[in-house]
């Protein structure tokens, strides 16, 4: 598969090589963000708690080969630009839509790492009623927060002024919700949508 540039994709060994260099240790950190949330969302389904998935990735194909009439074999694809956020679902009626972010960042959240079609979209869905936030997972803290958007959307628009590069770790752990991280679910984000969006629900109750 290539990407958009025209590089080939890396064969597994090179990328198993390269998993070994500590420089990537913090990405692969994320990437076990959003396994740890993608178990919550399983165990939240299989609870009968809420339903959320993650939005799969675009892909375009661009060059199809058929070896057999009942076969299709893809020779060149590329990943497209995901244009919305990263899950969405529904929970208590509500339509439910967020964005997951990782950062290796002690003191602040980059705003760079968001972009602004993501924040339109957040913005469409919020003015339609939508419960719609960013989980921050400050990886030096080993700690994640919840932010509603609400709360996030002043400092894109600061960002956007050029008045601010970032949100400082203070004012999300302030303006946020804090999310425990245990067992089962792994990050149980649905507590905080209930301590923001329910009045303090305690879900695990009514397991």
């Amino acid at each position: 598969m290539n990407y958009p540039n025209g590089k080939k994709h890396k064969s597994k060994a090179l990328v198993t090589k390269q998993l070994k260099n500590s420089k990537i240790e913090y990405g692969k950190r994320g990437m076990r963000f959003e396994e740890e949330i993608d178990l919550s969302n399983q165990f939240y389904m299989k609870e009968n708690i809420a339903i959320i998935h993650k939005k799969p990735t675009p892909v375009q194909i661009v060059d199809v080969s058929y070896p057999r009439r009942s076969q299709a074999v893809i020779k060149e694809a590329y990943f497209r630009k995901p244009s919305t956020t990263d899950y969405n679902g529904i929970y208590k009626g509500k339509y439910i839509d967020f964005e997951a972010k990782a950062t290796q960042n002690k003191t602040s959240f980059p705003l760079n790492n968001i972009h602004q079609h993501q924040v339109t979209h957040m913005q469409q869905v919020t003015d339609h009623g939508a419960i719609c936030f960013i989980l921050f997972y400050f990886s030096s803290h080993d700690e994640v927060y919840l932010l509603p958007f609400t709360a996030f959307k002043k400092y894109w628009s600061a960002y956007l002024q050029e008045k601010t590069k970032s949100i400082p770790y203070l004012v999300i752990q302030k303006e946020g919700i804090h999310v425990n991280r245990k067992f089962q679910p792994r990050i149980d984000y649905i507590q905080a949508v209930n301590s923001i969006y329910f009045n303090g629900l305690n879900e695990s109750e009514e397991i």
